[in-house]
């Protein structure tokens, strides 16, 4: 006797049923009510604080990033900032300061504060640590990276897809995993040239 469950197959709606589908999501109210959420939350976290950065020239920001304290960020020139960015300062003091011609890949998390977790009650009511994150000139951040409170990179430093960067990472560093740990080292501008 086989135990093995079946195969589940997807279920196929008619030509009919899919035009019933379409119609009665078009008529629903809740899809239009969803529509001032999502415009509100973007307004929120993107428009409205992007007034508020410090931007060196010719900066390259997607359209699905999102800013939270934007105050206390600052970048330099040339910034290519990756599609769904968050890069959040903290709420009293932590600040953002990026170098120019730094690139962040998709889905980077930089923060400046982090929630305490051993005050007693829920977390989200507890104080947060704050600390700044200084990122030089130079730097490429892959996809997923996170970048928590207190962080240094150093000028020319490439971080590698989804590393936790957290203390000083040395300049001209290849750095990768959880936490990020220098593996390689990239040639510095001047020595590019010369013989090894």
């Amino acid at each position: 006797m086989n135990d093995l469950p079946l195969p589940a197959h997807k279920q196929r709606l008619s030509k009919p049923a899919r035009a019933l589908r379409l119609l009665l999501s078009v008529l629903d109210p809740r899809a239009y009510l969803h529509a001032f959420r999502l415009i509100n939350y973007y307004n929120y976290t993107h428009v409205i604080p992007r007034r508020k950065l410090t931007l060196g020239e010719k900066a390259r920001i997607s359209p699905t990033s999102a800013f939270s304290y934007p105050e206390r960020i600052v970048a330099g020139a040339r910034l290519g900032l990756g599609a769904r960015t968050t890069l959040w300062a903290g709420p009293a003091r932590g600040r953002i300061v990026i170098g120019d011609d730094v690139l962040l890949g998709p889905d980077i998390l930089i923060t400046a504060a982090s929630y305490r977790f051993d005050d007693g009650g829920p977390v989200t009511a507890q104080a947060m640590d704050e600390a700044d994150v200084t990122i030089g000139n130079d730097v490429w951040l892959g996809a997923r990276v996170v970048v928590l409170p207190g962080a240094r990179i150093g000028d020319g430093a490439i971080i590698g897809a989804g590393s936790v960067v957290r203390g000083e990472i040395p300049p001209y560093s290849v750095a990768v995993g959880i936490p990020a740990r220098v593996v390689s080292s990239r040639r510095r501008p001047d020595s590019l040239g010369e013989p090894d």
